[in-house]
């Protein structure tokens, strides 16, 4: 038996899409993915790099049931980006679609929006590494774009003064 204690790592996601090649689209362009593998029309597995596949799609047809906002079951699947501009990056990517809600967690930046079928994806960057962000208050307030610019500014800044030979030029 497992030892409740020990961690468990989320292995992936497996959703259900009315059509494949529009879910394809969207978790593809949108989040980065690359197609593994394809069976037909009907499931299509998609890949970050390190697991055979961290998406699942499957697609039901254009006449299943969109899933219902108030009714009990998945509200939306997370991916994490670990620096400001990638978070800046969906951002665009996503408002270009002309759907994207961001949301100040405190402990985490986040965009929400819906895919094709209306499945919840968020995209996030955790921010509890900031000392007055260290757990969340219970409440929330709007992304300022303009704050995420500036943290990615300074994340480039940083990256640069990183690199700079300690003999100088």
């Amino acid at each position: 038996m497992t030892n409740a204690a020990e961690p468990i790592r989320l292995g992936h996601v497996h959703l259900k899409v009315r059509r494949l090649d529009r879910a394809l689209e969207f978790y593809q362009e949108m989040l980065g993915l690359k197609l593994v593998e394809r069976v037909g029309d009907d499931f299509a597995f998609l890949s970050f790099g390190a697991a055979h596949h961290d998406v699942a799609l499957q697609a039901l047809g254009d006449r299943a049931a969109l899933p219902a906002p108030a009714a009990v079951g998945l509200y939306h699947v997370a991916f994490e980006v670990h620096d400001a501009a990638t978070l800046l990056s969906r951002w665009d990517a996503l408002h270009a679609r002309g759907r994207v809600v961001g949301v100040d967690h405190g402990i985490s930046w986040a965009l929400y929006t819906n895919d094709p079928d209306g499945n919840g994806v968020e995209v996030y960057l955790d921010r509890r590494g900031d000392a007055s962000r260290a757990s969340w208050k219970g409440h929330s307030l709007p992304l300022e774009r303009r704050r995420v610019e500036e943290v990615a500014a300074a994340e480039r800044k940083s990256q640069t003064h990183e690199h700079i030979p300690s003999g100088g030029f």
